[in-house]
């Protein structure tokens, strides 16, 4: 088994797309912009909330980076307001980390999400004893696919690269991973709007219980 392992948050470990909407159909609202769908928001998570407004905007109708900009303040206090009303673990997320904690794996979160939103939603699951570590898209100079956003994390886990597995559902952490020079899992039930076996990920998951198998599969292949 890999030492460290890093994930992705939002899409990864947690179905958060009906909260991430909801602060989206704000923030258009005030734009006097139409919703858009769960499914429509799903597929543009990734890169930030900066830029799932601007995708937002484009997708209603078109939008300048200012306009975006002027939405970000509204957006991140109406989803700091409810971070975690609709938000749920996928299957099988809390038992996986359990087991990897109970192994000794170090185990952070590398997100693009803003790192105060991360903290916040991952203290209202009831995790703040897995996750030693938590950077997110604001946290440094670089976010995903900067590989150096995953190294940032398993430098603070003290970790090695060299024993450490990216998890993630989108082309941003498989790009980020492969920055990295680490391996990594793919979740076919997240985010991404391409189908996961796409990716080019070094292996993909249907589900949680699928993970440790994967992880120890990607990283003998690794190191072999």
């Amino acid at each position: 088994m890999p030492r460290c392992v890093v994930f992705d948050l939002d899409g990864t470990l947690v179905d958060s797309g009906p909260d991430l909407t909801a602060a989206t159909n704000h923030v258009l609202a005030l734009a006097g912009r139409p919703p858009v769908t769960l499914a429509e928001v799903r597929d543009m998570v990734g890169l930030g909330a900066r830029k799932l407004i601007e995708r937002g905007l484009a997708h209603t109708g078109g939008g300048t980076p200012e306009q975006a900009e002027s939405l970000l303040r509204p957006f991140l206090d109406y989803y700091a307001a409810n971070v975690c009303v609709a938000s749920q673990p996928f299957p099988g997320v809390e038992q996986t980390l359990t087991r990897l904690q109970e192994a000794g794996i170090l185990i952070g979160i590398c997100t693009n999400k803003f790192e105060s939103l991360s903290r916040a939603l991952i203290a209202a699951l009831g995790w703040e004893r897995f996750f030693p570590v938590i950077l997110g898209g604001d946290s440094l100079p670089f976010r995903k696919p900067d590989g150096r956003h995953i190294l940032a994390v398993v430098e603070q886990l003290g970790g090695d690269p060299a024993h450490t597995v990216m998890v993630g559902d989108s082309a941003v952490d498989v790009g980020a991973a492969r920055s990295a020079g680490v391996p990594v899992v793919a979740v076919s039930f997240g985010f991404s709007s391409v189908p996961a076996e796409e990716l080019e990920a070094d292996a993909v998951i249907d589900h949680y219980d699928q993970l440790f198998d994967a992880l120890a599969a990607v990283h003998k292949a690794r190191t072999a």
